[in-house]
């Protein structure tokens, strides 16, 4: 019977006023969802959903099932308020209409 190796792994979550990292030890393959579940970053952080958070590996969108390696830091992505594309078209836009007022 051989015995499942154990790897060091991390779990990271930030909101603007703290953040959290947290240091955990899981067999290999656990995946970036079971990290994170494991982690008990839930408890410490009121109304996250890992169900439906968005995970990373250092900066790096991953699936939830993604199995684990050794110093992998798991990142839960906050939901966005904002599509960044759409704030570079409106911004693309005051930056054109100012130009327009200036030279007319």
């Amino acid at each position: 019977m051989s015995e499942t190796a154990m790897i060091q792994v991390e779990v990271a979550y930030a909101l603007p006023e703290r953040q959290a990292i947290i240091p955990l030890t899981v067999a290999e393959g656990t995946t970036a969802l079971e990290a994170a579940r494991r982690s008990g970053v839930v408890e410490r952080f009121e109304g996250l959903d890992l169900d439906d958070a968005r995970l990373g590996i250092f900066g790096k969108l991953v699936a939830a099932d993604q199995a684990l390696h050794a110093g992998d830091r798991v990142e839960i992505y906050r939901p966005l308020k904002a599509d960044p594309k759409e704030v570079r078209k409106a911004r693309a836009a005051r930056v054109k209409e100012r130009r327009q007022e200036d030279a007319g």
